[in-house]
């Protein structure tokens, strides 16, 4: 053990091989992946474009497509009771107002948050 999460083995002919993480995924083993609610949001946001793609298949061309975005507000509003947020939704004036319908999407399509 050369310090916690890396090993060394020394074989019979001398070579070495330094072991990181006990041949587990490092980015887990050792602690430096993505929070596991990081990873929770880009999994929803991929298994959502799964199902959306196979719901519509015809309406996407093959290529690279953006996650619609009633989708991303779908895995954002999924995910706010974690964070200890509260969606509140725009009431009749607001949403007028904005020129927005009151359950959303909130932003473009081409909109990067």
């Amino acid at each position: 053990n050369v310090k916690p999460q890396v090993d060394e083995v020394i074989f019979p002919d001398g070579k070495r091989l330094i072991l990181l993480a006990e041949g587990r995924l490092v980015n887990l083993g050792c602690a430096t992946g993505h929070p596991s609610f990081v990873m929770s949001a880009s999994f929803t946001n991929q298994t959502l474009a799964q199902i959306e793609l196979w719901r519509n298949a015809d309406a996407y061309d093959i290529g690279v497509h953006v996650l619609p975005k009633h989708l991303d507000e779908k895995v954002a509003r999924l995910h706010l009771g974690k964070l200890g947020v509260n969606l509140t939704e725009l009431s009749d004036a607001q949403a007028k107002y904005l020129g927005l319908a009151q359950q959303g999407p909130f932003k473009p399509d081409h909109y990067r948050y």
